[in-house]
């Protein structure tokens, strides 16, 4: 599979439920959500942006799009779960299921981010993305058209230890 095909099964509002093990706690979260996922054209100027911000090309842009989520969990109701990226697919030259993804706000730190992402034979759909002080690790694949499920690891910088670990099951709304 291609990254054009697995962003356009992803477009589209999501309704999620999250169960979150923040090991360092010793705390087991749910976290209830709403995901929307929307296509944006390569010439938008927040695409053009993201690219020139990591050098890269913005011809080189496939299928970009923009993720926004609201939530809230049962662990701290005054925490305000809302926030949106920018994602931007950069395919290798020679092989359209790996490549980088560069993110204007990343998952384990709100900072800019570049992972690396590669899609399996069966459709899983895998995210690498190494931090200043974490790296993460997203596995998302579809049971159907309209189920996807999501794993991710929050590790130690070094990549021994693991810091979080979550389920997500994603049902799509629309």
């Amino acid at each position: 599979m291609a990254i054009q095909e697995f962003v356009a099964k992803s477009l589209g509002s999501w309704r999620s439920l999250r169960s979150v093990h923040h090991l360092a706690f010793n705390y087991l979260e749910q976290v209830n959500s709403e995901i929307q996922i929307q296509a944006l054209a390569p010439d938008n100027p927040a695409v053009i942006s993201l690219c020139q911000q990591y050098n890269i090309e913005p011809s080189l842009a496939t299928c970009p799009f923009k993720m926004s989520w609201e939530g809230e969990s049962d662990w701290d109701e005054n925490q305000e779960l809302k926030g949106s990226t920018i994602l931007v697919p950069i395919p290798e030259p020679d092989n359209p299921s790996r490549g980088k993804l560069l993110r204007d706000t990343g998952y384990a730190e709100t900072i800019p981010a570049i992972a690396h992402y590669e899609i399996l034979p069966d459709g899983t759909f895998v995210l690498t993305t190494k931090y200043d002080r974490a790296s993460a690790e997203e596995k998302i694949w579809f049971v159907n058209p309209n189920l996807r499920l999501r794993v991710s690891m929050i590790k130690t910088s070094e990549g021994r230890g693991v810091t979080t670990a979550s389920f997500s099951s994603e049902i799509r709304i629309s």
